[in-house]
Order: C-alpha cells, then sequence, then structure tokens
C-alpha cells in the first residue's frame, strides 16, 4: 500500500487553537531544559542579544569609524601662504591667521582680511585633524619665517583660535629669536566662564561623549547627529501641537552632510574636543601674561581685541568679560591693548561682515601698531620694526 493512502490533508474542521499552543510550547528553545530552566532562558535571551549588539558593533567600527581613523592618521598641519604684502617694503613681516572652534583651515578667513596685507605678508594655518599641538604650530611659524627671511610676526585668532593664537606666541617670543610683533583676538574667550552657558553646555555634552563611547572621534554617524541636533530650533515646531518642520529638518541634515561630514575642510570631532579643551584648561590668561613681557631683548607685543559693539549681538562668547580680563592682565587700554568695537558684526564673523572688519583694521589697528611699535621701537635694539 502506498504512504500516500495513510495521508490525510486537514481541513478547517481539524484545527486547533490549543494544539497550535502546544506545538509552539514544544518546539520553543529551552523546551526540554529542567534544572534551572528561567535562569538558562534569561541567560540564552541576554547572549542573542550580545550577539546582535556586537554584530551591530563590528558594523559601526568597519564602516564608520575605521576609513575616518585611517584618513585622519595622514593628517597633519600646515602653513599655508595667503597673500603678499600691498608694500615689498615689509616683506620681513608675516600676519598669521587661525580660526576658532569648529573649523579646520584658516585660508578662507584670511583671505577675506585683505586689510592684514598692510602689515605684512598674510599666512593661514590649517589644523591636524587628529588635535593641535600649538608647539608644533609655532615650529611651522619659525621655519617658515627663517626660511622667507621674516623677522616679525603677527598672530590673529579669532574665537578659540585666539587661545591657541596666545600659546603659539608665547612660544614664538619665549622660545624663538623672531620678533612678535602683535597679536589679534578677534571675540575670544580666555576662560571657560568666558563662554555662554548654551555653547558651554554644548562643548561640556560633547566632550562626555567623547569619554564613554568608543570610536566617537572619529564617528561620522555620531557626528551627524550630534550636528543636526544643534540645529534643532531650525526645524522644531513649538507652536500648537510640538512637532517637527519635515522640510526644515532635511535642509538641516543636508546642510551638516554638505559642510561637515563630505566636507574635506571639516574639523573632525577629535579636533573640536581638542579646540574645547583648549579653553577648558584655562591657560590663555598664563600666556597671555607671559606676552606680555618683554622677552630676550624683545619688547612685548601689542594686543588688540576686536569685539561688536554691542556686546549682545555675540551669542557664544561673553565679551564684555574678556575685555575686563584683558585690561587687568595686559594693564589697560593706555599701554599694549587696544580694544576695537565694529558695528554689525557678531561672533567672530570676519567671512560674514568683510567690510567691517576690514575698516577697523584699516582705519583702527593699523595705526595703533604703528604707533605702539614706534614708541617702543628704542627697546627692539637691532631687530627692525615692522612698520618701517
Amino acid at each position: 500500500m502506498s504512504p500516500l493512502d495513510e495521508w490525510h490533508p486537514s481541513t478547517v474542521a481539524d484545527w486547533s487553537d490549543e494544539r497550535r499552543r502546544a506545538r509552539l510550547r514544544e518546539t520553543r528553545p529551552g523546551h526540554g531544559w529542567k534544572t534551572l530552566r528561567r535562569t538558562r532562558l534569561a541567560l540564552f535571551r541576554v547572549a542573542v542579544l550580545l550577539m546582535i549588539a556586537g554584530v551591530a558593533f563590528a558594523q559601526y567600527w568597519a564602516h564608520d569609524v575605521e576609513p575616518e581613523r585611517v584618513r585622519l592618521a595622514l593628517t597633519e598641519p600646515a602653513l599655508l601662504p595667503i597673500a603678499e604684502p600691498v608694500d615689498p617694503g615689509k616683506r620681513d613681516t608675516a600676519v598669521v591667521d587661525l580660526v576658532g572652534l569648529g573649523n579646520l583651515n584658516a585660508s578662507d578667513t584670511a583671505a577675506a582680511l585683505p586689510a592684514l596685507r598692510e602689515m605684512g605678508a598674510v599666512w593661514a594655518i590649517r589644523y591636524d585633524n587628529r588635535g593641535i599641538d600649538t608647539e608644533v604650530i609655532a615650529d611651522l611659524i619659525i621655519r617658515a619665517a627663517v626660511m622667507s627671511e621674516v623677522r616679525n610676526i603677527v598672530l590673529t585668532g579669532h574665537s578659540m583660535g585666539g587661545v591657541i593664537a596666545l600659546e603659539v606666541a608665547e612660544h614664538i617670543h619665549i622660545g624663538s629669536d623672531r620678533r612678535l610683533v602683535g597679536v589679534l583676538l578677534d571675540c575670544t574667550p580666555l576662560d571657560l566662564g568666558a563662554v555662554r552657558p548654551e555653547s558651554r553646555g554644548l562643548g561640556e555634552d560633547m566632550v562626555r561623549w567623547m569619554g564613554w563611547l568608543p570610536g566617537a572621534r572619529e564617528s561620522r554617524g555620531l557626528r551627524t547627529a550630534v550636528e543636526t541636533y544643534a540645529r534643532r530650533e531650525s526645524y522644531l515646531d513649538h507652536g500648537g501641537v510640538p512637532g517637527i518642520r519635515f522640510d526644515e529638518f532635511r535642509k538641516a541634515v543636508g546642510e551638516v552632510l554638505r559642510d561637515k561630514i563630505f566636507n574635506a575642510d571639516a574639523a573632525s570631532n577629535g579636533l573640536i574636543e581638542a579646540q574645547f579643551l583648549a579653553i577648558v584648561a584655562g591657560g590663555a590668561t598664563d600666556d597671555l601674561r607671559a606676552v606680555s613681557k618683554p622677552a630676550h631683548g624683545k619688547p612685548r607685543p601689542a594686543i588688540v581685541f576686536i569685539r561688536p559693539h554691542d556686546a549682545g549681538r555675540d551669542r557664544v562668547v561673553d565679551v564684555a568679560r574678556t575685555q575686563q580680563v584683558l585690561i587687568e592682565k595686559v594693564g589697560g587700554v593706555n599701554g599694549n591693548l587696544l580694544v576695537v568695537k565694529p558695528r554689525g558684526t557678531g561672533h567672530a564673523n570676519p567671512r560674514q561682515r568683510p567690510a567691517e572688519y576690514n575698516k577697523v583694521i584699516a582705519q583702527q589697528v593699523l595705526p595703533f601698531v604703528a604707533r605702539y611699535q614706534a614708541r617702543i621701537s628704542s627697546v627692539a635694539g637691532a631687530v627692525p620694526a615692522w612698520h618701517r
């Protein structure tokens, strides 16, 4: 007899939910376990979850972290020439520009300030995307100055770039034979207290993430999430029923991807962390004090602080606090300190307001530095003044 003769197809009448449940119980994992069944089931579920998490982490590391880590290993700081001086007789002076938090390359900012060419040649610093070493940056500037027969150096730092500029200035002023003519600080916070609470909180959150999440310094996915969250005011709808304006949300994500993720000149997570920690370290006032004294027969440099005329227009830095610290540490506006207050500017935005910045540099900064250098030229000895 054929085996098919003993097989009978099931009909609707044969269906039983109780039989189905019993069959599920018989086939589920751990059905035959008698000893420590609940414990073993719990351990089994944990193992499955760990395996899923491990696979997800491996994909995160292989496709997000590792490619960025390989790319960053090839980066290094650089000194980039931007423009020659207007007057060929001032080739013995170089103005070096350094940008602030979240930025990598000062070239565009330096190019937006042609008034700096009245002082000398204009150079720009491109940071190392792995972090910041001010001694390396200072050495780059000094070696380039020696090769170009530049005797006098002016440093310009925008926002956090001013903190870096002051530390670099100390290396140049104390540790080299080059003369530091001046340091221009644009909306620079000299300590963490000068950073407004909202910006300070975002920086502290970022550092906290960097500390405990593996691969956070290289993760582009995390960078996308953080940068998009930072732009939340542009797409969150607080009127009526809270929600998200999806057109604005897509625009914000596209802006992050264009400017921060796929832009070769975007600062890495690790660089931003190093930039913020430079402010947290609070060494800017010590650097300021060090460069405000003569060193090795060289006079102290002129210090210029550029800030908005209306302090409230700077939403990142409490510029009034920085101004007060500068007056206390440098010795007052009648000494080697000039405070410039252009109208219409915001937080360290020369690329957005080039006309205002170039105007105050040409009309106030250049004459002040020239007068100051003339007043102390006898102290400089054999070192030629930049304006001669």
